[in-house]
Order: structure tokens, then sequence, then C-alpha cells
């Protein structure tokens, strides 16, 4: 279980109770007040330095922990742009190993992208690399290494970009909240041991006993009645679920992985977030001066407080909910994808612990699971492969739809990540929310829809990011 900040049990693998604890820490440190990076006068770019830094992730009373983060924080320093502005971005790799920038989420030109060995070579310690591309969809994004990132995002290498809409709906706050697990030992340090083991890579993923929200040990949020608060959820965990509820509120679903969606309630003020995947809110704060609510981690029987919204003593902003509109502006996206002449593709998603996989082609040679997995730290395949080869699973000419079938034969969970396109579920005659990341339940089959009008390298691949390292990655092309 999780190492407790409060006597609950928690979820989704069996934790221990966390001695370094004596109490609960708190942080008033809001991601989404955290000043912007500097612009390098000369070019215009912000510096995004990868280094080796400390984060206070236990209570202020416990040892700091050493982490790789973007500037020194965890998370990284948020970047706001307007729609269809450029993001210029200096990467300065202060690290032992190469690294990247991979864009999550962003319909990107290709060369941008930042998949290590696909569309750029590794940015080596001492070296960097510039990043610049349009930024065509307003929405709630994220940036993390696309090199060892099973590793480097475990560390604490991630941050938040947003494309901010020119017409968004009222607010008196927006905020980001990035949800996070780490694994730490007894002495508060990333436990490195387990680092890439292939009981991970096998299972569920490197899943944490320590769950972070702003990187805070508890995320506390001052709140006045009467406001009206956007809430950007962002979850970087390298592999577990999150199931997030707002206690004693009513938040609205208005967008998911930065897309506009028709506004919902969500049923008991809870969210369901594979790693990668990202859902916009909104929140009229209705209750009384000096309430406090908190926000909880429910994903098994257990209920971890991870964090709070404190009001005001007296400070009141309105008495009854404000009165505009919550939805956000259209996307640049169609209601529904036109399947006509689609390429269909498969995708079928085999191995892992007590999958059944007896063997799997890597690096062009059939191999079976036990010298795949002793040898190579193969655990999952795509289509009977395992790893990114140099073919791609699929091309197609650009502007062509295509739909793509996904089977997961396996006895765990996968979030499917697509690189430069967002897809919808396929459901004829329905308009169903565009994603760039699909969670598949054991023995699920989905199929998702999409136009390829981006042209380059893509990957395909599962966003547990130990399963990707173990087999669960691909690529496509699109021509033109």
């Amino acid at each position: 279980m999780w190492k407790a900040k409060e006597p609950v049990r928690s979820p989704q693998a069996s934790f221990s109770r966390r001695s370094l604890l004596k109490g609960a820490g708190a942080s008033l440190l809001a991601l989404g007040a955290r000043p912007a990076l500097a612009a390098t006068p000369d070019a215009g770019f912000t510096t995004l330095r990868a280094r080796k830094a400390s984060a206070q992730l236990l209570p202020e009373a416990e040892p700091a922990t050493e982490v790789w983060a973007y500037e020194g924080m965890v998370p990284g320093p948020i970047l706001r742009v307007a729609q269809g502005k450029s993001v210029k971005a200096l990467l300065r790799n202060e690290l032992d190993q190469d690294t990247s920038i991979h864009w999550h989420g962003i319909r990107i030109d290709n060369a941008m992208d930042g998949v290590v060995g696909l569309t750029q070579n590794g940015v080596k310690p001492g070296e960097d690399f510039a990043y610049e591309f349009t930024a065509p969809d307003a929405g709630t994004y994220w940036y993390h290494p696309h090199n060892r990132s099973w590793e480097q995002v475990a560390r604490g290498l991630y941050g938040v970009l947003i494309v901010e809409e020119s017409d968004p709906p009222q607010v008196e706050r927006d905020i980001a909240l990035v949800v996070d697990d780490w694994r730490l030992n007894e002495a508060g340090a990333i436990d490195e041991a387990s680092m890439g083991s292939l009981h991970d890579r096998a299972h569920a993923g490197r899943l944490g006993n320590v769950l972070t929200l702003n990187g805070a040990d508890i995320w506390e949020q001052p709140v006045r009645s009467g406001e009206r608060i956007r809430l950007r959820l962002i979850s970087t965990a390298n592999a577990r679920i999150m199931r997030l509820r707002l206690e004693e509120h009513n938040p609205w679903l208005i967008a998911l992985d930065g897309q506009p969606v028709t506004p919902s309630p969500l049923a008991g003020g809870e969210i369901r977030l594979a790693p990668g995947q990202r859902a916009d809110l909104m929140i009229d704060m209705e209750l009384d001066p000096g309430s406090s609510a908190a926000i909880s981690e429910v994903s098994a029987q257990g209920r971890l407080v991870a964090g709070h919204f404190l009001y005001h003593e007296s400070e009141v902003v309105r008495s009854q909910p404000l009165d505009a509109p919550i939805a956000l502006p259209a996307g640049k996206l169609p209601e529904r994808t036109d399947t006509q002449g689609a390429l269909e593709v498969p995708l079928l998603m085999e191995g892992g612990a007590m999958g059944g996989l007896t063997g799997a082609v890597y690096k062009g040679e059939l191999l079976g699971i036990q010298e795949l997995a002793r040898n190579h730290g193969m655990a999952w395949a795509f289509n009977g492969i395992a790893g990114r080869t140099p073919e791609p699973l699929f091309e197609v000419e650009k502007g062509r739809p295509v739909v793509l079938r996904m089977v997961n034969e396996t006895s765990w969970p996968h979030g499917i990540h697509i690189h430069g396109h967002h897809a919808q579920v396929f459901a004829p005659g329905e308009a169903t929310p565009w994603r760039d990341t699909h969670l598949l339940d054991p023995q699920e089959e989905v199929a998702v829809a999409f136009v390829a009008d981006n042209p380059g390298k893509w990957m395909i691949h599962c966003h547990m990011l130990e399963h990707q390292a173990a087999g669960m990655g691909t690529w496509f092309h699109v021509k033109g």
C-alpha cells in the first residue's frame, strides 16, 4: 500500500505503512502559481535544464529525495503558450545519460517529437537541443523524456505544457495538478535497486509507494467560497492507474487529453486516469468559508487523502454559482472520423505474467519467452513482435483514415499512446471523445479511428513505461 499519510488502505498493490512519516506534511506550493521560465534574450527560447536536484516529496521533517528534474523543480516549470503560437524550448542535458523531450499529446512536427532512435538522436550529456514547433490545439499537455523513459520519468523528469484558448471560459483560478507515485526506500531515496526490474516489466509496471500532488506529500490549495476553478489533472505515473476523488464538490468534465468534450458531471466526483492521460475539470467552490475538502486516491477499496482545498475563513466571491458557460471552444478536430476507405490495422497485445505468451520475434529472430525475458528483458509483444523494429507497423498516405483494432489478450491493463495524432473510439454514427492515450483493461477490445494527417514516423506504445521497455512499442509512417 501507499506509505500512509492517514490510517487508510490504498490501491492496486500491497503496500506497507510508511515508517518515515511522523505526521501529515503540507505544502502551499500550487503548480499553477509557479513562474514561467525566462526566455533566452537572443533567441526567445526558454531553457529546460535536465539535472540532478532534491525535492521534498515527504513531510518537511523527513529527508529530501534526490531526483532528476527540469530546472530543479518537480514537476518542472509550466510552459504556457497561446493556441497557434510557437513553443521554443532549449533542452540542456546536465545528466550522465542521453535524454530528449517528448511533447505528449501535441500534434507536432515530426522532427520535434523527441523519440530517440526514431525522430532524433539522444541529446548527450553536456549538449543542447532546440525544440521549436507550433501548438495547433488548445488544451492541457505535458513533456517528458523519450529515452529510458522508465527511469527518467520515475526520477522526476516531467512538466506541464498549457496551450491557452483565445476565448477561455471565465474562472477565478486556472490550476494544473500533477499526480504521480514514487517508489522510495526507507531512507526516503528513490529505490534504485528495483529500477527496471523484470518483475515490474512483466507485471503491472513500476508502482510507487508514495503519492504526490504537484510534488507535495499533502497538497493544499487555498480557495474562497463562490470561486470557479479550472483544474487541469495530469497523470505522470510510470504505470499506476489513478482514480481521484474530489470530495464534497461537484466537478464537471470539460476536456480529455487536451480535447474539449461536452461538459458532464463526474459521478461521485471521481475520475480515472491512466499514465499520460489528462482531464480538465470545472469546479464551483460551494462550501462555506473555513471549510476543508479532501482530494483522495481511491483506486482500490481504500482511500488515501493526498490534498485539500482550504477555504478562506471569511472571504466570499459570490453567494451563487457563476452564471457563465463552462464549455470550452470547439477544437480543430471534427466531431467524428470519416472512416470511408480506412486502412484497418490490428494491434494484438500478448505477454506478461499469466499471459501465456510462448515466444515472439525480437530483432528479426523468433525466441522463446524464457530467452526473451532472461537475456533481453522482453515480456510483451505487439502482433507477435517484441520491441520496436526497423519496419513500421503500417504505412499510410497522408489524409487516409486508419482504424486501429486493439485487442488486449493479457492479464494487465495497458494505456496505448499514439504519437502525433488524436483518435476516437470507433463507434459508427457516434461522436466519442478524442484522446491520445487509450486505456484497455485485461481482455478488452477497443477499435480507435483517426485520420493520418501528420507526416512522419510516429510511435504507438504502452504508457505503462516498463511495458514499453519490455516490448510494447512500435511505430507507423505517414507518407507525404
